[in-house]
């Protein structure tokens, strides 16, 4: 009994010191440390007041997506590459296909050091499913849906829409799908899986350290570059009646072993649709990460030509601007880029395709094209630190300015990997003004706390740019682009 009340007052002091130390530390707390944290919190309730602006109709969107899908084997990349032996190179190399475990070392570095998003076709199927193999035996290692398709299906099926998916998946995989997800699509045995291998910002690979988080993705599908599920899609597609038609998935054909001319076999089938499609559904391709000229040129013959709106990061930007000015493939862009440079981009993006059609609808496309196509109307970006989009005045693209918050907003609960954004895990990088162009005399745009998205005019179209509130406790960076994209779809439909 003694010994008990002797501790009584002990811990009654105790507690009274725990409290003044807390009490000691928010007195010393740095001013500067509030001001952010203020900041922060202003910038946050103002994206989420943005958002709320507009809702989803009561009528579900209808939405058709495709095409294809896999499960994603998700490792952290560089506890992958220790476990399976395979060291750190001093050769950083960019390759169009990997065939040897050297080659993805050297791979692997060239995009990791600049945290730069990369995925490549794996030619060697014994390696692969040696290092799929090893991934299983991982601890923390996870599963998950994956493909550009079913991704943004699912993303749109939460923001709530009705999807039409096509793919061909196994009957384990369409049942973790959304019940508002009908799949279009054959049956098959086993899906295709993706090996992605992510890693944090300030990561340590042998001398090599990443400026920022990303993954790089390995694949060696069986079923996706042949879009097989077209034909069923199709078919479903006419009675499904959707407001609005993604295609995804694409990059899947990229160095793709096929044979002489099954590519753009697949390709034309595919553009057949699309040109099949009512002038009043809006189409929306999802750009990925290319490295074959050829099929990029495929694309801008049978698939870009077709849609009105186009989403892409930081990466495939300049890629796809480089090609239409003519130039080779960029292999590696600056990771974080200057909003100036992201928006002159896009700029000529937008005037190069829409020049281009409006060549083709006067009589200048080439012999053998399928139709006159559509005029780009919507235009999206998404990098790390900000969300860009651009949309034609008079566009059946509306709300703007509540889409490109929302756009913003989705990025951290995707990689922070929950709904609730904690502003302990979250940082802006965006800079306090951008400049809206390179060009001389360039008007400057300050970083509103309380109107954090910045729409102005140009020309005959509006561009709306947001600031993202990074996450810094990364859970997932993979999928990142495409949720980001279907979720500033949603509003805009």
């Amino acid at each position: 009994m003694m010994e008990g009340g002797s501790r009584l007052p002990l811990m009654k002091y105790g507690s009274v010191l725990s409290l003044f130390v807390v009490l000691l530390a928010i007195w010393f707390r740095s001013p500067q440390n509030t001001v952010l944290d203020d900041r922060l919190d202003t910038v946050l309730s103002s994206l989420l007041r943005a958002e709320r602006k507009v809702g989803v109709n009561d009528a579900r969107p209808r939405v058709a997506v495709g095409f294809g899908g896999c499960v994603d084997l998700i490792v952290d990349g560089v506890s992958f590459l220790n476990k399976i032996g395979i060291s750190h190179t001093d050769q950083p190399l960019h390759y169009d296909y990997l065939e040897n475990a050297e080659q993805l070392a050297q791979s692997f570095a060239y995009f990791f050091a600049p945290g730069a998003a990369a995925e490549r076709f794996m030619i060697n199927e014994t390696l692969f499913s040696e290092l799929v193999d090893g991934a299983r035996d991982l601890p923390g290692n996870r599963w998950a849906v994956g493909g550009n398709a079913p991704v943004m299906a699912g993303r749109m099926a939460t923001e709530g829409c009705d999807v039409l998916l096509g793919g061909s998946f196994s009957t384990d995989f369409t049942e973790v799908l959304s019940q508002h997800i009908t799949v279009a699509g054959k049956v098959i045995d086993e899906p295709d899986i993706h090996l992605i291998l992510e890693y944090s910002s300030g990561a340590s690979w042998g001398t090599y350290t990443s400026r920022r988080a990303n993954r790089y993705i390995i694949h060696s599908d069986a079923h996706n570059p042949y879009l097989d599920s077209l034909e069923e899609f199709a078919e479903k597609l006419e009675n499904f009646k959707p407001d609005l038609l993604v295609v995804g998935g694409l990059q899947m054909m990229d160095n793709f072993p096929f044979n002489s001319g099954e590519r753009e076999a697949v390709l034309s089938r595919l553009a057949d649709l699309l040109t099949s499609s009512s002038p009043q559904i809006g189409i929306h391709f999802e750009m990925a990460s290319f490295v074959d000229e050829n099929i990029v040129d495929d694309l801008l013959h049978h698939v870009i030509p077709h849609a009105d709106s186009l989403g892409m990061n930081e990466q495939e930007l300049p890629n796809l601007l480089s090609l239409l000015k003519g130039s080779n493939i960029t292999v590696l862009s600056d990771p974080n880029p200057r909003v100036a440079t992201v928006l002159d981009q896009m700029r000529e993006v937008y005037r190069i395709l829409n020049q281009r059609y409006q060549a083709a609808s006067s009589g200048g496309a080439t012999s053998g094209s399928k139709s006159k196509g559509k005029p780009l109307t919507r235009l999206h970006v998404h990098t790390l630190a900000f969300q860009a989009m651009i949309v034609t005045h008079g566009s059946q693209w509306k709300n703007t300015m509540s889409a490109t918050a929302k756009a913003s907003l989705t990025a951290n609960r995707h990689v922070c990997g929950s709904n609730d954004i904690d502003l302990s895990k979250a940082r802006l990088i965006m800079d306090d003004s951008f400049s809206v162009s390179h060009r001389e005399g360039s008007q400057r745009i300050p970083l509103l706390e309380s109107r954090p998205v910045s729409c102005w005019d140009e020309d005959d179209y509006q561009i709306c740019v947001a600031p993202v509130l990074v996450c810094t406790d990364v859970y997932q960076t993979a999928g990142g682009g495409d949720n980001v994209s279907a979720a500033g779809l949603v509003l805009q439909i």
